[in-house]
């Protein structure tokens, strides 16, 4: 068995804590950011995780995560 290619972009955007839970960072904080309010600013600069019906797809991108 070939081994699995990891999807680079992936790699790059995400990471997987300890608990095994995929964390991400937020969008729409890169530009036009004036008439965003400074809460939605705040907000967006903390960290997300992958849903858990986005789980399967992100593990196949990542299978040695």
């Amino acid at each position: 068995m070939p081994k699995l290619k990891t999807k680079k972009g992936a790699q790059k955007r995400i990471s997987v804590t300890e608990s095994g839970k995929f964390k991400r960072s937020k969008a729409y904080k890169s530009h036009i950011l004036t008439k965003k309010s400074p809460k939605r600013g705040r907000h967006l600069r903390k960290p997300a995780y992958v849903a858990k019906g986005e789980k399967k797809s992100v593990r196949r991108m990542l299978p040695y995560a």
